[in-house]
């Protein structure tokens, strides 16, 4: 047996699957955390999710292995499976290369019954998407972001430094509201320079968690 082998079997060995040979897989976006989906595994969707570096299920309603995007192209590429403390769930975490449901929305956890989800993370991440959008564009008139970016970094500099004097003249001036649409206005433009630098958003959440650890 090769070591790859000998590995999908040890961690298969720890999974309790249940009485129809599945366990529930909690797939999450490696990147902001978001639950993208809950599908179900059996050993060799198990196995196979092991082997290639992306997600296999098991289709109850079909009663068949099913490969995520092998017909939309939005395939999942795994990074870490963890195991819950009974054995018997999942969480596998993931970089989509498209959207998780089939509806076209980034995750199939997409109506409200109750409360307010939380809106931050994923509004920045869409910040961001759209800003690199516009950054690919060819014509540096076809949007602000586009016309900015041509400026280069020196403008850009200058915009958030504008726009962070903005925001502590409203925390000054105790005026809540120009405080929240100039801080608005600070991540826009700082959005904007990391596109312009090459920063990811995650790189910098991830120092973020780094900074929130043991002191």
């Amino acid at each position: 047996m090769s070591p790859d082998a000998a590995a999908a079997d040890a961690a298969l060995a720890k999974v309790r699957f249940d009485a129809d040979g599945l366990v529930p897989a909690i797939v999450q976006h490696a990147d902001s955390g978001r639950v993208l989906t809950l599908a179900y595994m059996n050993r060799e969707s198990l196995l196979r999710t092991l082997a290639t570096g992306e997600t296999w299920f098991w289709s109850r309603s079909r009663g068949e292995l099913w490969h995520k995007g092998a017909t939309s192209g939005n395939t999942q590429r795994v990074t870490s499976i963890q195991l819950d403390c009974d054995g018997d769930a999942l969480v596998v975490q993931v970089e989509p290369a498209g959207p998780a449901c089939h509806t076209g929305e980034p995750t199939c956890f997409f109506e409200t019954l109750s409360g307010e989800p939380s809106l931050a993370f994923n509004a920045l991440d869409d910040l961001v998407k759209v800003i690199a959008a516009r950054a690919a564009d060819a014509d540096p008139e076809s949007s602000y972001t586009a016309r900015l970016l041509a400026k280069g970094i020196d403008t850009v500099c200058k915009k958030v430094g504008e726009e962070a004097t903005e925001v502590v003249l409203a925390a000054k001036g105790d005026e809540h509201d120009q405080a929240v649409y100039e801080s608005a206005d600070l991540l826009y433009h700082l959005a904007v320079l990391w596109q312009a630098v090459g920063v990811n958003q995650h790189e910098v959440a991830a120092e973020l968690a780094r900074r929130a650890g043991p002191r």
